[in-house]
């Protein structure tokens, strides 16, 4: 009964984390090495001027605040992802071993105590260097461009399945014996680096089951574009990990209630085995839209999670076992119960074969407008239709438009068009990466009242910062230092950093045509219709006025 409750609050709480570390994070693009060709001779680099007072500061508190949020975000993943290499069948029967020498060789229970706190701060301190050393090897720009970098994304793609197979049980990571063993050597010495070294083992033996999880907590973390990000995640897995050590030194007899160790620890590994497998999906989904592929669409990511999240379910039930599994010759009322959600989300993402919406999923889906068989009627209940304009918009056959919208993808066309209807002009700084961009898109756009907003009041222009589809050779350019602008993301991600001094998405700019200065302050993704309308509204009165 505990260690099914243990499992399903493990699971729980990691679909909740890795939801929270995508969903908070802004997405930002590094934008090194590239310089803006103008598309209008109005459009100059230089801060955000809302009504002739530049609004620099506002810009920057508010990449504070989302940096702010990402880092807790990252801290909590890293806090779920220890608790679950806690439970893990390389760690948790070291538990009582680990805890049981301390109290053994040491005369007093204080002894005891500070040899495990010495042997925690060891293990932190073990993590949150590794954390350290991804930063310095990859550095602020690398880790802010990996989340729209196709070639990453993919490998990461490639890593996560890696990871999930391990997981299921095809194989197992390990690092050479000969580190394990000098370790273990050094760790007999004793004293301060004794214990420090005997935390170095326990990492290196447990990496089979550790590894994994960090792969997977480290990449989250560097693709959110947080410098700190891959410490923080690890100082929080690190914590999750040391704290137990710590506290059954100090109460030793807590180790009789912990439950033994067997067969279901093997059952939380494959678990995870399946989660790893469905989050490596998006990865690739990224990889597919930053390049315009087009085969991996809204219907093949839905289908193969529903496949993914079915076999999961039918593996707690007991119907699908792997050959390093124990029998089971009945399951506990817990894992029934956990094993009724995950087919009961399986059975929610089936009618998004025929595209409905799926809110609380859309962040990490596919845009809706990918998908082939649509069976919904965009905009329906708003009464009103798109505009519809003669000549094509450019880029229009690049671009997925969001369902019921039709956006112009051009800076320049965009302004062209605003001044010809008399209307503002709505920018919204995407990415192709962006989780909360489709979030926005799928939940809020389709409020009837921002939808009829943003299609009567506003002319929208969409600007991807990610895409790779390289400009025509009369756009491309050479900076005075030698670097050069060749894609269409380069070319909006500049405009976003020096016009209007932010890098994250989705960033949104209501913008007058004829002056090209925003009629309010920018913002970022505000998922409540009301406020959001508000601050549509707030911009038209002013363009009004």
């Amino acid at each position: 009964m505990k260690y099914t409750l243990l499992l399903l609050f493990l699971l729980l709480a990691t679909i909740c984390i890795f939801r929270c570390i995508n969903v908070q994070a802004q997405d930002t693009v590094s934008t090194a090495g590239i310089e803006f060709t103008p598309v209008a001779k109005p459009v100059a680099v230089k801060p955000v001027v809302v009504h002739g007072k530049q609004k620099e500061k506002p810009a920057k508190a508010t990449n504070k605040q989302e940096t702010k949020q990402t880092l807790w975000a990252i801290f909590l993943a890293g806090l779920a992802g220890g608790f679950a290499a806690l439970l893990m069948p390389c760690i948790f029967p070291m538990l009582p071993l680990t805890v049981s020498f301390f109290t053994k060789s040491a005369e007093k229970k204080g002894s005891a105590v500070g040899k495990a706190i010495i042997y925690g701060i060891s293990i932190i301190a073990i993590y949150v260097i590794m954390g350290l050393l991804v930063t310095i090897s990859f550095g602020a720009d690398a880790l802010n461009s990996l989340s729209t970098n196709g070639v990453f994304n993919f490998c990461f793609f490639l890593l996560i399945v890696a990871f999930a197979a391990s997981f299921l049980g095809a194989f197992e990571i390990t690092l050479p014996s000969s580190w394990v063993n000098k370790m273990d050597q050094n760790s007999d010495k004793g004293g301060l680096m004794g214990l420090f070294f005997m935390a170095a083992t326990l990492a290196l033996v447990s990496f089979s089951c550790t590894g994994p999880i960090i792969g997977t907590l480290l990449v989250q973390a560097a693709t959110t574009g947080a410098l700190l990000g891959p410490a923080i995640g690890m100082l929080g897995f690190s914590l999750s990990l040391a704290i137990p050590f710590v506290l059954f030194a100090l109460f030793p007899g807590w180790l009789k209630s912990l439950p033994k160790s067997g067969g279901w620890l093997n059952s939380i590994k494959v678990t995870l085995g399946f989660l790893e497998l469905a989050l490596s999906l998006k990865f690739l989904s990224n990889v597919d839209l930053a390049y315009h592929w087009h085969w991996f669409d809204r219907e093949l990511f839905l289908s193969l999670w529903i496949v993914i999240f079915a076999l999961m379910g039918f593996y707690l039930l007991g119907k699908l076992k792997f050959g390093h599994d124990s029998d089971l010759p009945f399951i506990s009322v817990p894992r029934l119960f956990l094993a009724v959600v995950i087919l009961s989300f399986t059975t929610y993402m089936v009618p998004g074969l025929w595209g409905a919406p799926l809110k609380s999923i859309s962040a990490f889906l596919p845009p809706l407008s990918t998908q082939d068989f649509d069976l919904s009627n965009p905009g329906a209940g708003v009464g009103i239709a798109v505009n519809a304009n003669i000549k094509p918009h450019k880029y229009a056959d690049l671009f997925d438009k969001p369902k019921g919208f039709d956006p112009y993808f051009d800076y320049g066309e965009a302004i062209t068009y605003a001044k010809k209807v008399h209307k503002p002009v709505m920018i919204d700084f995407t990415g192709h990466a962006c989780v909360n961009c489709r979030k926005m898109e799928a939940n809020v756009w389709p409020d009837k009242q921002v939808y009829a907003r943003i299609t009567q009041d506003y002319v929208l222009v969409q600007l991807y910062v990610d895409d790779k589809t390289d400009l025509a050779a009369a756009e491309q350019t050479t900076t005075p230092e030698g670097r050069k602008i060749q894609t269409i993301g380069n070319k909006w991600s500049y405009l976003q950093t020096s016009k209007f001094i932010a890098n994250s998405q989705p960033f949104y700019v209501l913008l007058d045509p004829d002056t090209q200065e925003p009629l309010v302050a920018p913002q970022g993704a505000d998922f409540d219709p009301g406020s959001y309308l508000n601050y549509l509204d707030t911009g038209l009165k002013a363009y009004q006025k």
